[in-house]
């Protein structure tokens, strides 16, 4: 709240005094007593206590001052402050100049002087009363129009919502009268609230509004298809939307004599804010089109499965044929010489390739052989390739040939295949021969080779017979490399081109054993095992001692045999099962 001030105006010094103390003694510390000698200090003083923020509620002049007039100088103060109240306080004021003050300053009261203390008091105290119900009553006539100016915006701002709304609810149902489905709306009650021109043409009804739901298929006509009653009420989709469920339906329609109108539903609730179930407006589709094209379609399936019934027949029949040829002369060998089937092959037909082969051989076949009949003989051929055919094409390579127990295979992909169908083929054979120990029979052992290089594929033969096969100096290699696993006691041998070929080699358990000079072959090779598929502790040993195993070879490759015996004999140490280290360290001991 401001501070109050009182101002008292008077030229003669003492009277001021003697006012400002019996007014002090009235009002006591509620106001501030101010005091001015003349018109023109008082106008000053009035304008610095509001422009540094006080209220002045009360201002009592004498009227015969030099200079300056009490009814001009209430005048003026008139002007500055309105609000405060002006008492008039002389002993020679005219009735001119009371009249001025009453009619320019809006003059509370003419006081005489001398005063009555009594009346001075009371008067003062009636001023800075009256003073404060006016502030109070502007207040509250200032609130009172800040609140009717509110209460007129929020009208005005209503009036343009409820415009907004109808304009809305007039598009609103434009747009729900424009669309080409049916829509329809219940209220809570079950009672038909609206439906849209298209519903009024699928139903040939217009809004009945007064019918009990349970009698909304009757009305309406709604029937399940292919049923001679109407629909029951509580499972049409619109008022199942009045239970809270969302709810889609395809096999109802609408029956107006002989014309049926197959309908889709869709339905769904309306919640108000409070979360209560206000309507349910369900969409209805006339489907009679969908409905007669899946009858065509339906029939044109139909027929058309009696066609593929045919071709299948005559399919099949060539397909056995191709699939029996596939067995003699594989596709891929086909594809590479560009032909389609096998009728296609010409003899002498020939395109060089970049493959790695691969040859697998099964030791010691010829004793085993000897001790079994011819039958067995087969019977045991066909089941052991039977375990290794698949893996071959399993890693997109695909059989050359058989020759007896051998697999010649080839892979032109890259050498990963060929490596990846190796070592699967030894894990497969581990698991083989746990069931030919189950039967009583003995385990057999195989060596793979892999080489990656040029070779010729083609056809061979003459007019009345005629092979494909694959020819070069690849070829051949790889079959001497298979043969070098029982040299080293091995399973998996690759070269060194093979090697090259590989994406990522450490990704494989792998390390160099040699460098040799084949049969038949002038130049040296560079010989790798692939030690993936053996005992898991072999393995593991040959990892482990990898990079003394390299070490030792270096050594043993510069002849210095017995710093490599050494090593050779760390390896074994660590790892007995490493028949390549023993080879090695045999070596060493005669040379």
């Amino acid at each position: 709240m401001k501070q109050q001030v009182i101002i008292c105006v008077d030229d003669d010094n003492t009277v001021l005094k003697s006012l400002k103390a019996e007014l002090q003694e009235a009002v006591g510390n509620a106001y501030l007593i101010e005091i001015a000698e003349g018109g023109e200090e008082a106008l000053e003083l009035l304008e610095e206590l509001l422009l540094d923020g006080y209220e002045v509620p009360l201002i009592i002049s004498d009227h015969i001052m030099p200079e300056m007039k009490g009814d001009e100088l209430l005048k003026q103060v008139h002007l500055l402050s309105p609000q405060t109240i002006k008492i008039m306080l002389t002993g020679q004021a005219d009735i001119e100049a009371v009249g001025n003050a009453i009619k320019n300053a809006n003059l509370y009261r003419y006081m005489a002087k001398p005063w009555q203390q009594e009346d001075l008091n009371l008067t003062v105290k009636e001023a800075v009363n009256s003073y404060r119900q006016n502030q109070l009553l502007a207040a509250q006539n200032a609130q009172l129009q800040q609140m009717n100016q509110e209460l007129a915006d929020l009208n005005r701002e209503q009036s343009l919502l409820i415009a907004t709304l109808h304009d809305n609810e007039n598009r609103l149902m434009q747009f729900l009268e424009a669309m080409p489905i049916g829509v329809g709306v219940l209220n809570a009650d079950g009672k038909v609230y609206y439906i849209n021109q298209k519903a009024k043409e699928i139903f040939d009804k217009e809004v009945v509004s007064e019918i009990p739901s349970e009698k909304l298929s009757e009305v309406y006509e709604v029937y399940q298809a292919g049923s001679l009653e109407p629909c029951p009420v509580e499972n049409l989709p619109v008022m199942r939307a009045l239970r809270g469920e969302t709810s889609v339906a395809e096999d109802l329609e609408v029956r107006h004599g002989n014309k049926i109108i197959p309908l889709e539903i869709h339905a769904t609730p309306i919640y108000d804010k409070q979360g209560k179930i206000v309507y349910a407006i369900n969409t209805l589709q006339d489907i009679t089109e969908r409905k007669e094209a899946e009858a065509e379609r339906k029939k044109f399936i139909e027929d058309l499965f009696e066609v593929n019934c045919s071709l299948q027949l005559s399919l099949e029949a060539e397909l056995d044929i191709v699939e029996a040829t596939s067995r003699f002369v594989p596709n891929q060998f086909l594809s590479f010489l560009g032909c389609d089937t096998i009728v296609d092959v010409k003899l002498g037909e020939a395109v060089e390739l970049e493959m790695s082969v691969l040859f697998s051989d099964i030791r010691d076949f010829t004793t085993l052989s000897e001790q079994m009949t011819p039958e067995e003989n087969f019977q045991f051929i066909n089941s052991y390739l039977s375990y290794m055919e698949p893996l071959i094409v399993e890693n997109q390579g695909f059989i050359d040939k058989y020759i007896g127990d051998a697999i010649m295979a080839l892979f032109s992909d890259g050498a990963d295949d060929a490596v990846k169908a190796g070592i699967a083929m030894l894990h497969v054979l581990a698991e083989y021969n746990r069931q030919r120990a189950a039967s009583g029979d003995v385990a057999i052992k195989i060596g793979v080779g892999i080489n990656t290089g040029s070779l010729m594929l083609g056809t061979v033969g003459g007019n009345s017979r005629m092979d494909g096969t694959v020819i070069g100096d690849a070829v051949n290699l790889a079959a001497r490399i298979e043969s070098l696993t029982k040299n080293y006691g091995v399973s998996l041998l690759i070269t060194q081109q093979t090697f090259d070929g590989l994406r990522n080699p450490a990704d494989y358990g792998i390390r160099v054993i040699d460098r040799v000079q084949v049969k038949g072959k002038s130049e040296w090779v560079t010989v790798y095992e692939v030690f993936d598929a053996d005992l898991p502790e072999v393995k593991a040993g040959k990892l482990a001692t990898l990079p003394v195993f390299t070490e030792a070879l270096s050594l043993y490759n510069i002849y210095n045999f017995t710093e490599a015996a050494g090593l050779f004999t760390d390896c074994l140490r660590q790892n007995p099962g490493d028949r390549v280290a023993r080879i090695y360290w045999d070596r060493c001991q005669v040379s």
